[in-house]
């Protein structure tokens, strides 16, 4: 595939400048690119190459989840919110993180020994992995349909087969000519335009399907899970009040929606840096009037600040198309 076919064609506006600044004086320099693309796969603003072929990474598990959702299997074991907001998020393996992931594969009666992610370091079980919740989803809906569960992070598999026809079916691509490549869990992640991985987010955040709304709520309601007390992710729904749903990736990867409004937004720092995506975002979430005041001033101060004597500074807009 070619992560950058029929996308727009008209020249990029510039992209987003951030700035380290030592006491007042450059220090080091990050740049950004971001695009705000409705459900229809409409360009409404953007800065930067929309066009740019990235990993998805972790923001992408949202995406991942919706087949286990719509098999059925939320049902059949029932799963609480919270578990779904586990198998979206990139937790940071907490004793309750870690027990929410052992319920989901409780309900289904599956032995933890199942999950491909490893243990992390200095931890003791796969269940502490930030992207347990995903595998234990994959390993539910394996429960659910009997599928074989020991290739299950296979392209090959039913499972990703699975999550590959719904990409498929958002972006109108033929699910062949999507591109993945193994992410750090084993899990299969995708390389998308920038414009692509928007547009998702606004079909997640578009109001009328059942699951993509079960998952948006889930991430809203229980942001403790998604990532963690004073994590970006968790934070922005937080303070947004539910109006935002928000998932990272590694390498500079960020992804809002638009609750309701099936508007998407997604963003990437070209060098992966993770302290300049967050003000990056913030800086975009303010343009776009996402953020009260008080909301974006109080994140602005926790992630743009970098003790003891350093700070973050955003330079660029989003031009509207």
């Amino acid at each position: 595939m070619n992560p950058g076919k029929s996308l727009a064609k008209r020249p990029a506006p510039p992209g987003f400048t951030v700035r380290v600044l030592r006491e007042g004086i450059v220090e080091s320099e990050h740049r950004a690119q971001a695009v705000l693309v409705d459900h229809r796969g409409r360009v409404r603003a953007a800065a930067g190459a929309i066009d740019l072929p990235i990993f998805a990474r972790s923001s992408l598990k949202p995406l991942q989840c919706l087949p286990v959702s719509w098999s059925g299997a939320g049902e059949r074991f029932r799963f609480q919110e919270a578990d779904w907001a586990v198998m979206c998020g990139s937790h940071r393996g907490t004793l309750a993180q870690a027990r929410q992931v052992f319920r989901i594969l409780w309900c289904c009666d599956v032995d933890p020994s199942r999950l491909v992610c490893p243990c992390p370091v200095g931890g003791t079980s796969p269940l502490q992995h930030n992207c347990s919740g995903k595998h234990a989803g994959a390993l539910a809906l394996c429960r659910h349909q009997h599928w074989e569960m020991g290739a299950y992070v296979s392209p090959s598999h039913p499972a990703q087969r699975a999550i590959a026809a719904l990409l498929g079916e958002w972006l109108g691509l033929p699910p062949a000519e999507l591109i993945t490549a193994r992410d750090d869990c084993g899990f299969p992640t995708y390389l998308l335009a920038l414009q692509q991985l928007a547009h998702l987010y606004g079909r997640l955040t578009t109001p009328g399907d059942t699951h993509s709304e079960r998952l948006v709520r889930a991430m809203t309601r229980h942001p403790d899970m998604v990532a963690g007390e004073g994590a970006f992710d968790t934070e922005v729904m937080r303070l947004s009040g539910g109006e935002l749903v928000c998932k990272g990736g590694a390498e500079g990867v960020q992804c809002v929606g638009r609750v309701g409004e099936g508007l998407g937004l997604a963003l990437k720092v070209s060098d992966g840096a993770d302290r300049a995506k967050r003000v990056a975002t913030l800086r975009v979430l303010s343009q776009l009037g996402w953020l009260s005041p008080a909301a974006a001033e109080a994140l602005m101060e926790q992630f743009a600040l970098l003790p003891p004597y350093s700070r973050l500074e955003v330079g660029g807009e989003l031009a509207w198309h």
